[in-house]
């Protein structure tokens, strides 16, 4: 029985998927760096789980030839690690910068790096990636996770035309604001979660289901014929301008 590996699982999206599909009857195996996180939620969910060093591509094509070892071929592979970044641009170090880029882009080519291959030898599979609303509008203050979100993005594509020809689709979601622990910063803030929501014309930000349902109907084979596209499911943040009420 084939299996989804998710990447970032414990997070409130990741957690999210796993509940999901485990409700579907989906087989999934939980990829994380943290042991206890990891492990806590594979065993409520009874899934398997495997620990994964996301240092350098050698390190994440270990890790899913010793999955292979272990569970067999998966068909899918939902990446839901990220970071949220938001700071002036010339108050950004350097640092800053390349753990973004890490977090958001470079663990993403490590886990594409690893993965298509083996799914285009099975000729068929799903990946999906997150990026974020920030990819489609200018936002303030999100330079260096825009060109990160961006960035995946363009990866996303190129991967996608790479490997259709053997069947394996890929795409990406771009969430807006989602109110999860990482995002908690702002949803906690009163005056902070009021213009957050006035910036999403549905009149709401969104929740780990609206995003986690998503990714779920993309891994399912009624989704066989979609690839390369990027799915906002933002409340018309990048895409609609309301008419003031000032």
């Amino acid at each position: 029985m084939s299996y989804t590996i998710v990447f970032g699982a414990t997070g409130g999206i990741g957690t999210r998927l796993c509940e999901i599909l485990t409700q579907q009857k989906k087989r999934i195996l939980i990829a994380g760096r943290n042991e206890k996180k990891t492990s806590l939620l594979a065993q409520r969910l009874n899934q398997d789980y495997h620990i994964v060093d996301l240092s350098s591509s050698a390190t994440v094509h270990s890790a899913i030839e010793q999955i292979r070892a272990k569970y067999g071929d998966f068909d899918n592979v939902v990446n839901c690690i990220g970071s949220l970044f938001l700071k002036p641009l010339e108050q950004t170090t350097d640092e800053e910068w390349k753990t973004v880029l890490t977090c958001n882009l470079t663990n993403a080519f490590y886990i594409l790096k690893a993965a298509c291959p083996v799914l285009a030898r099975q000729k068929k599979g799903s990946i999906v990636l997150l990026a974020s609303a920030a990819a489609q509008i200018g936002l303030i203050n999100h330079e260096a996770i825009g060109a990160a979100k961006a960035g995946l993005v363009g990866l996303m594509r190129c991967a996608a035309a790479s490997y259709a020809s053997s069947g394996v689709r890929i795409n990406v979601i771009a969430p807006g604001l989602v109110q999860t622990p990482l995002t908690q910063s702002i949803t906690a803030n009163a005056v902070s979660l009021k213009n957050s929501i006035s910036m999403h014309p549905l009149g709401r930000i969104g929740a780990p289901d609206d995003i986690a349902h998503t990714i779920a109907w993309l891994l399912d084979e009624h989704s066989s014929w979609i690839t390369g596209q990027v799915i906002t499911v933002d409340g018309g943040l990048s895409s609609l301008k309301m008419r003031s009420t000032s």
